[in-house]
């Protein structure tokens, strides 16, 4: 199957990788099916609609950059993605890319659950929980400085 992407230009997909979303992305709701892509030579992947290529989210594994982060999943969630194993769990969180870089956003508040074994995929509001939905990506290097 041949997609056309918005960072990737024209790719050829396996229908089997394809990700659903049933209940489609808050804002988005309409696009219920995705496709992975890695950036080259980054940390980071591109959630891309198979169906709209302007509709593509650049996300990446919080657990490398937020080290500290953690949630409980909602009973909700892991009753909609059939969660029987957490290791079959990915977990994403959408950037919000600035220029300069280091004004980079990362959405800590609405992670982007997958269930690997069966390809269904949601963005899960985490409610009572300090994480905003813009904390800083990399912390500017003024600041990590002035702590040493």
């Amino acid at each position: 199957m041949i997609i056309q992407t918005k960072f990737h230009g024209e790719q050829e997909i396996v229908a089997e990788q394809i990700i659903s979303f049933p209940a489609g992305i808050p804002g988005f709701l309409e696009e219920k099916e995705f496709y992975l892509f890695p950036l080259e030579e980054t940390a980071l992947v591109v959630l891309q609609s198979i169906h709209t290529k302007e509709v593509a989210f650049i996300m990446t594994d919080p657990f490398s950059f937020f080290p500290q982060y953690e949630f409980e999943l909602p009973q909700d969630s892991v009753d909609t993605l059939k969660v029987e194993a957490e290791k079959d769990l990915a977990v994403f969180v959408i950037l919000t890319i600035n220029d300069p870089f280091h004004q980079t956003t990362a959405n800590l508040q609405a992670p982007i659950i997958i269930n690997q074994k069966i390809k269904q995929g949601k963005q899960v509001i985490l409610n009572n929980t300090t994480y905003i939905t813009r904390h800083l990506f990399i912390e500017p290097l003024s600041t990590q400085q002035e702590g040493e």
